[in-house]
């Protein structure tokens, strides 16, 4: 069975609180990960991360980067796989049984990516059935999710080597842009983060607030005009690849929204 490794601040008491609840009720194992705090970076070391994406990185992005960092190495040293779990993602009550059968409907895999958030992904056109009403269906391009993910130890050695040679990014960029990666989409999703909710009908009392992108945590600017015009040679660049790579998979792959069961996400 494939147990969850929660990243968790050690200030969100009440989301541990709640993640412990959900787990026991969906039989899973957790063991929880402390997430780098953004106060954890000092001025030099937030400078030296920040500034080798697409824009600068808030501090609290560059936090939750190295906090999915820290579990890679942990896949990786535990030589098993793990969900990898955000303290603020909502699972499918069908979880405990798509786990226990994903590993062996489809060997050699990488990642397998839970979630959806109402944004289209290229996905493979034949799927392998998991359990009723949940397939597998390759993702060969995804723009958005990392709160919740199976990560296999193959997967986490090609993340860390990539981590290697590029600075941070925002966590779901990177894995989206590590086209290396063996990657897979659970369909359905089987999972959901809380902000998500609202989207797909989803009414409940679940009022926690992201705690990188709130409002009172603005983008930061550029530190000078040269560093703007690299953010935006790499943002034309990062369209380019993403562009070639939906020409190489068209032939295999479609366009299109992941749906969600929502009687599965009914949570008490």
């Amino acid at each position: 069975m494939i147990s969850v490794l929660l990243i968790n601040l050690d200030q969100s008491e009440d989301r541990l609180k709640f993640q412990k609840k959900q787990l026991e009720k969906r039989k899973i194992s957790m063991r929880r990960l402390s997430a780098v705090k953004s106060t954890d970076l000092s001025d030099i070391e937030y400078e030296s991360l920040a500034n080798g994406w697409q824009r600068k990185l808030r501090r609290t992005e560059v936090a939750c980067f190295l906090s999915h960092k820290r579990a890679w190495e942990y896949v990786l040293k535990t030589g098993k796989p793990w969900l990898i779990l955000e303290d603020d993602a909502l699972l499918s009550k069908k979880i405990s049984d798509i786990l226990k059968v994903m590993a062996e409907k489809i060997g050699e895999i990488d990642y397998v990516n839970l979630e959806t958030r109402y944004r289209r992904k290229w996905i493979g056109r034949k799927s392998i059935e998991l359990i009723s009403e949940y397939k597998l269906r390759r993702l060969y391009q995804d723009r958005n999710g990392s709160a919740a993910y199976v990560l296999f130890p193959s997967g986490a050695k090609k993340l860390l080597n990539r981590a290697q040679i590029h600075l941070p990014a925002l966590a779901d960029a990177f894995l989206s842009e590590s086209y290396e990666l063996n990657a897979w989409q659970i369909y359905p999703a089987a999972a959901i983060q809380f902000d998500q909710c609202m989207n797909y009908n989803l009414i409940l009392d679940l009022p926690f607030k992201s705690t990188i992108t709130s409002s009172d945590n603005p983008k930061p600017k550029a530190n000078h005009f040269k560093d703007y015009l690299y953010f935006k040679l790499r943002r034309i660049l990062g369209q380019l690849r993403m562009g070639m790579r939906q020409v190489v998979v068209s032939a295999v792959a479609e366009y299109r929204k992941i749906p969600l069961l929502n009687i599965d996400f009914k949570f008490k």
